[in-house]
């Protein structure tokens, strides 16, 4: 099995988006993901649960946590950062055997729309991202 980590700040909203879509669609690849915050907010943005509700991607162990939470499933074979480079300053994680960036604008605070836009674009480019680093 091979390990991802998302990390973001908050951990309420893009890095559990992010998990949840590795998750489904490629888990029977053999591939798992866990999501952390350098900050974490201490819940799921609710129109993050509910887009992946009604994109059958949510499971009731996505929680917000701090990065020592995910230490135990370390090592990693890929970290992914998820923040808005141009708005917040991503957390870094050392024990990655490989760490790349791919940005996402932070719905939180937004209407729903928001959050099924950037679901859309999650699902999008971090599918390739994963499968093209991890092949």
């Amino acid at each position: 099995m091979k390990k991802v980590l998302i990390l973001c700040t908050g951990n309420s909203c893009r890095s559990i988006i992010g998990e949840a879509v590795v998750n489904k669609e490629l888990n029977s690849l053999g591939i798992k993901a866990f999501s952390a915050g350098s900050n974490p907010s201490g819940k799921v943005n609710p129109n993050a649960k509910k887009v992946l509700q009604s994109n059958d991607a949510w499971s009731d162990d996505y929680y917000s946590k701090t990065i020592d939470e995910v230490d135990k499933e370390a090592p990693f074979d890929l970290v992914i950062t998820v923040c808005d480079n141009a708005k917040e300053a991503c957390p870094m994680y050392s024990g990655a055997k490989k760490q790349v960036h791919l940005g996402f604008e932070d719905p939180d605070g937004k209407d729903y729309k928001a959050f099924e836009d950037i679901y859309s674009i999650i699902e999008e480019q971090l599918i390739d991202l994963v499968k093209k680093e991890l092949s």
